[in-house]
């Protein structure tokens, strides 16, 4: 039986780490070692980014919450307690969106909030 070589996947798999590799700088795209590790230190930092796009999203929504109740005499988390206690489940998010866009209606919600408390 002939010996078969493995060139061609060898060629195929370094030059996939090549091609994610293009923009680095120096050799780190040019030399398949150092590309290798550079490439694997970038997934790392990009499934690390994916978690903390989360936490930070979550924090701007809350600090947007937190400056619209303020002028109504009430903190954030007196402002959620409220919101609980009256029945109304909403997420951060929209919350957020409608004291920037609606905040008549996010009055409403403010002063649902603090009959419940």
């Amino acid at each position: 039986m002939a010996r078969v070589k493995g060139a061609m996947m060898t060629r195929k798999r370094r030059n996939k780490v090549l091609k994610l590799a293009k923009s680095y700088w120096g050799s780190k795209s040019t030399h398949f070692k150092m590309a290798k590790q550079a490439v694997k230190k970038s997934a790392v930092y990009a499934y690390v980014g994916r978690k903390h796009k989360k936490r930070d999203f979550r924090r701007l929504w809350i600090a947007r919450i937190s400056a619209a109740v303020k002028p109504y005499g009430i903190n954030y988390s007196r402002f959620m307690n409220g919101l609980k206690k009256s029945g109304i489940e909403m997420n951060r998010k929209s919350l957020s969106e409608l004291a920037i866009h609606d905040s008549a209606a996010f009055a409403a919600l403010v002063e649902t909030a603090k009959k419940a408390i």
